[in-house]
């Protein structure tokens, strides 16, 4: 008797935890969100070889937001292609990588507030005999993969009649106009920019940028629309209290 007297009592006492508010872990404020990022996208995302792990703006904006907001979440620095992916299959919550907001993308994309501007720019060697556009005619030039920078050197490249060449990363495509094997290359201007003069990097800016538009915190559409709003509310409170700016100028901008 008193041996099940005693199951009894454990299986109440079992029942009884399993019902006190934060245990379950099933409410949204238990959560942690998967958040899915590039991971070759300096200064926004990019590896930092002393700690070996991964920093940037997006990397700062994303955890400024998280505490202002208290929600916890698990970065995943995937590639963009990839982060793109894993939001529209489901297995990514959201995604924060220097994603442009485009007409097109909001067709399966819910965006945040704009939280950068960006446009793009056409990248050559120093020592280049590319002048101008009209000197990439017969030209290879390097693209990243599912990106702004490449939609754009797809609309002109039969105006100026050069071919493209996709890459993962930008670091790759960097890679491939320094050693020559492709000619120039499109990429964003702060991206480029950051590049050049932190990294060193051996090209320069051959052009204006163009399509200057804003990078958001992508959703899948219809879906975490309270995570989306958390962002957006983060990033007012954010930008309010000054801390946005303190992040923008630890990169220089």
């Amino acid at each position: 008797m008193k041996k099940v007297l005693a199951l009894v009592l454990a299986a109440v006492l079992i029942a009884s935890v399993a019902i006190l508010p934060g245990c379950s872990g099933s409410g949204d404020s238990a959560k942690k969100f998967a958040i899915y990022s590039d991971n070759a996208f300096a200064p926004f995302e990019f590896l930092d070889k002393e700690t070996n792990e991964y920093i940037g703006v997006d990397m700062d904006i994303m955890a400024a937001v998280a505490k202002d907001q208290g929600f916890e979440y698990e970065m995943h620095n995937e590639g963009f292609d990839a982060a793109m992916g894993a939001v529209q299959s489901g297995q990514a919550d959201a995604m924060i990588a220097g994603m442009t907001i485009t007409d097109e993308r909001k067709e399966t994309f819910d965006f945040s507030a704009p939280y950068f501007d960006d446009g793009q720019v056409v990248v050559v060697k120093p020592d280049s005999d590319i002048k101008k556009l009209a000197d990439l005619k017969g030209k290879k030039i390097a693209c990243k993969t599912s990106t702004v920078s490449g939609e754009y050197a797809e609309s002109i490249k039969d105006k100026y009649g050069f071919t493209i060449d996709y890459f993962e990363g930008s670091d790759t495509m960097y890679q491939a106009v320094v050693t020559g094997s492709a000619d120039a290359c499109v990429e964003d201007f702060s991206v480029i920019g950051w590049a050049i003069e932190s990294e060193k990097v051996g090209l320069k800016i051959l052009t204006e940028p163009v399509n200057v538009k804003g990078y958001g915190f992508a959703v899948k559409n219809g879906q975490n629309a309270e995570l989306l709003k958390m962002f957006d509310d983060g990033l007012a409170n954010i930008k309010k209290s000054g801390e946005y700016k303190k992040i923008l100028a630890k990169y220089g901008y």
